[in-house]
């Protein structure tokens, strides 16, 4: 067993293979930042997604399934095959085929009735595996308890698990599926673009007031005086007289005008996967950064001692060998306003790693150095 101690502070290693990696936005001009439409960074108000779930039954499955230990499946089962005239005391039932999931989707307001639309299904019980499985009809509702879908099908996985004794083999996650196309829409969602006052909204998805100050400027240029921005993330925009019986052309027309969006300078770090996304507007104050450590790596060994003959009481010990190293401590000093490019430059410089980046950002912005925010997932 290997230990390792850094900074007087003993962890136990595991070697696992993982991937670390550093992605960065360089430092971009204003000419060349990208241009979008307007329809990719707004939503009409009033135009909006709806969550459906429903509890349901997935059949089929070779043995693993839910266990005696959990009871919505033995119990959903005895509800179904009464219903057929058959009665029967879930406790009597011992079923390793079935597994009780809860199934859930997303429904947009323009789909119809006849549409169909993708669900997500996830075992709630002890169920090893939904591979193979089907899952039978399951009603879906919203939040106010009305059914809009009904779901039944084949499940996806992306994946497998292969088990023999106390051996396995497992690819993805395999108590959570899909079935696409799986639902069939049975109610509509009501869709209404809301006129207040003769105007509509546009709500951005990223709130910004830059942004929300260039989308009324983007839209005057078209219809004159007729949008503002109402805060952050609000843009009201006054419907011209010609458009009054066709709100859909209107929508359409704005939604196709080109925008220069801002963003907020962000550093955005999974610590998990080593990944660091850095946007082009972070900027670095003057600072001198000198990253190192101590590595001390104690190996225990059982040693065994035999007498000659074998007579005698054999003896056992721990032999520990113990490896001291010290990184080195690499200076570098980062200018002021150092673009994203720059220190990214000066950190390939010293050789470091994506978790050494992780940790020099965190410690740049624990000093004030750093301009932007630091998000952490």
């Amino acid at each position: 067993m290997n230990k390792l101690i850094r900074s007087g502070k003993p962890v136990l290693i595991i070697f696992l293979a993982a991937t670390t990696i550093f992605l960065a936005v360089t430092g971009v001009s204003a000419a060349d930042a990208v241009q979008v439409r307007v329809k990719d960074i707004v939503r009409v108000q009033g135009v909006r997604d709806n969550q459906l779930y429903g509890l349901g039954l997935v059949i089929g499955l070779n043995g693993t399934g839910d266990g005696t230990g959990a009871l919505a499946n033995l119990q959903m089962i005895a509800n179904m095959l009464e219903k057929f005239g058959i009665t029967v005391s879930a406790e009597d039932l011992r079923l390793r085929n079935v597994a009780a999931v809860m199934v859930t989707a997303d429904i947009q307001s323009s789909v119809r009735v006849g549409d169909r639309i993708d669900v997500t299904v996830s075992s709630i019980g002890d169920a090893k595996s939904l591979q193979g499985g089907y899952l039978l009809q399951t009603p879906l509702h919203a939040a106010n308890g009305d059914i809009y879908a009904a779901a039944q099908g084949s499940l996806s996985i992306g994946g497998f698990v292969v088990r023999g004794g106390s051996s396995s083999v497992q690819q993805n996650h395999t108590t959570v599926a899909m079935v696409p196309n799986g639902a069939i829409v049975e109610q509509e969602i009501p869709q209404s673009i809301i006129v207040d006052e003769g105007r509509l909204n546009l709500v951005l998805k990223e709130a910004d007031f830059s942004t929300a100050s260039r989308l009324a400027a983007a839209i005057n240029q078209v219809f004159i005086n007729s949008a503002y921005a109402r805060d952050q993330s609000t843009v009201a925009v006054k419907i011209p007289e010609e458009y009054h019986n066709n709100i859909v052309g209107f929508v359409a027309a704005v939604e196709e005008l080109p925008i220069l969006p801002d963003t907020k300078a962000k550093v955005v770090i999974n610590e998990r996967t080593g990944t660091v996304v850095m946007g082009s507007d972070v900027r670095i104050a003057a600072v001198a950064v000198a990253h190192g450590g101590l590595n001390v790596r104690v190996e225990a060994s059982m040693q065994v001692s035999q007498p000659a003959g074998f007579v005698g009481e054999t003896v056992t010990a721990q032999d520990y060998q113990i490896a001291v190293e010290e990184e080195p401590h690499n200076l570098m000093l980062l200018k002021g306003s150092s673009s994203v490019e720059d220190l990214i430059a000066a950190l390939n410089a010293i050789g470091a790693t994506p978790r050494d980046i992780i940790a020099i950002l965190q410690a740049i912005k624990a000093a004030g150095a750093l301009y932007g925010e630091l998000v952490i997932m």
